[in-house]
């Protein structure tokens, strides 16, 4: 499957800060990994960051990503990785930026570019995000943002917000 013409590459967002935020990622992490249509992960290191955009205090969050080849659809992949969540105690209560046991976002599939209401490729607030570009260039250096440009340039810009490597990719598989 790797490597062939219908499969595309992918990057997904992980995060989680309520509960045991090590768990819950690497819970998600190998739920995806089972997922029919996906290929073998790779996962980047794990990176503390404070919590953007809340109104309440919230423990930091814990972030990686994982890059895998998909045979499945971007709309398919999209459903699966909401089931994932939802298996994983994700409670979406309408509060934008809430804390929460696990997120877990699509970023990029292939070059895919699509805006419907279910799916918006690429994630549109990831170029804004160290927490998500920090681990992003980890794992693809060279890596453009379709409509946005190099993700080691965009990282670049956003040295202002907080995010630390805090563990080694082996360290929470």
């Amino acid at each position: 499957m790797i490597g062939t013409p219908a499969t595309q590459r992918v990057f997904v967002a992980l995060g989680a800060n309520l509960g045991n935020p090590v768990e819950q990622l690497t819970q998600a992490r190998r739920a995806i990994g089972t997922l029919a249509g996906v290929g073998p992960l790779r996962a980047s290191s794990l990176y503390r960051s404070a919590a953007l955009g809340s109104r309440e205090p919230q423990p930091d969050y814990l972030n990686a990503v994982v890059q895998f080849e998909s045979s499945l659809n971007a709309l398919s992949l999209w459903r699966a990785l909401a089931q994932i969540e939802r298996a994983l105690g994700r409670v979406r209560f309408g509060v934008r930026n809430a804390a929460r046991t696990i997120d877990i976002d699509l970023l990029l599939f292939g070059e895919a570019v699509l805006n419907s209401p279910e799916l918006t490729l690429p994630h549109p607030r990831m170029h804004e995000r160290a927490f998500v570009l920090a681990p992003l260039v980890e794992l693809a250096p060279e890596l453009a943002i379709p409509g946005k440009g190099s993700a080691s340039a965009l990282r670049g810009k956003l040295s202002a917000q907080s995010c630390e490597r805090v563990a080694e990719s082996g360290a929470w598989s």
